[in-house]
């Protein structure tokens, strides 16, 4: 039996994101799953890592907050929201994000989870990154929605390449170790549809909920997105010239 953790982060669960999120839980339901939620608008989340999270910070100290995080890590005091979160992610087999795309990147939520709850010293280390991860062996996927048509969104659309768009996100879960597997994108999901475009849109949403436990289902075979091994580095950490390149954000010299 696997785990599955959804993490919504819409304000919204009437939202189509909340309603995918919904068909998510069904789908992993249906497989024998063990389901895991964090709906962070619903928690009410704080986005903001700040000394303020950690009452017995000596406020003539300077914060730091790596720092922070691993001294409470290891003495087992961390701020009890973030405890339970790393707690549902040490669970978890399987973790499914879904979220919309704001300002050509994640909800800001999402990008503070990642702050606060990849706390260094509890899911990673020094030592334990990229390859050694302590998440190796774990999946995430993400459900992403954009309100742009897809074609604004390819490699050469006028919104941007919404796969670069994802990769700081992506990558952040490869440095725990997880394997990301491609995304699933819905695109020109917005409200201002009318008539015959709203009744399309519709159509088009319900058939993706229908898709959902497909969808989860292939999980196991669905393609991953390639990132370097950490051998692929030299000792300054700067990509070897006869290393293949997976994304413009780390290439060979032009």
């Amino acid at each position: 039996m696997s785990t599955t953790l959804i993490v919504l982060a819409h304000p919204d669960k009437r939202s189509f994101n909340g309603a995918w999120a919904d068909a998510t839980e069904r789908a992993a339901i249906a497989q024998g799953d063990t389901v895991l939620w964090s709906d962070l608008y619903a928690m009410g989340f704080h986005p903001a890592e700040a000394a303020a999270r950690y009452p017995d910070w000596e406020d003539a100290t300077q914060f730091d907050p790596l720092k922070a995080q691993e001294d409470r890590a290891q003495s087992d005091r961390l701020p009890l929201d973030v405890a339970g979160e790393i707690a549902k992610i040490r669970q978890a087999d399987r973790v499914v994000f879904h979220f919309p795309l704001w300002w050509f990147a994640p909800p800001a939520i999402l990008k503070g989870w990642f702050d606060r709850a990849f706390a260094h010293g509890a899911l990673h280390s020094v030592e334990q990154r990229f390859d050694t991860g302590l998440c190796r062996g774990k999946t995430a996927l993400f459900c992403v929605t954009t309100g742009s048509r897809a074609e604004e969104s390819a490699f050469n659309g006028k919104e941007g390449d919404v796969q670069m768009l994802l990769w700081p996100a992506a990558y952040t879960l490869r440095y725990l170790g997880f394997t990301v597997l491609v995304p699933r994108i819905v695109h020109g999901v917005h409200g201002f549809h009318k008539g015959a475009r709203r009744q399309e849109l519709e159509t088009r949403l319900q058939d993706v909920l229908q898709g959902q436990a497909d969808l989860l289902a292939s999980c196991d075979t669905r393609a991953c997105l390639p990132f370097n091994a950490d051998d692929d580095f030299d000792a300054q950490g700067r990509l070897l010239p006869d290393r293949a390149s997976h994304s413009p954000f780390i290439r060979q010299r032009e």
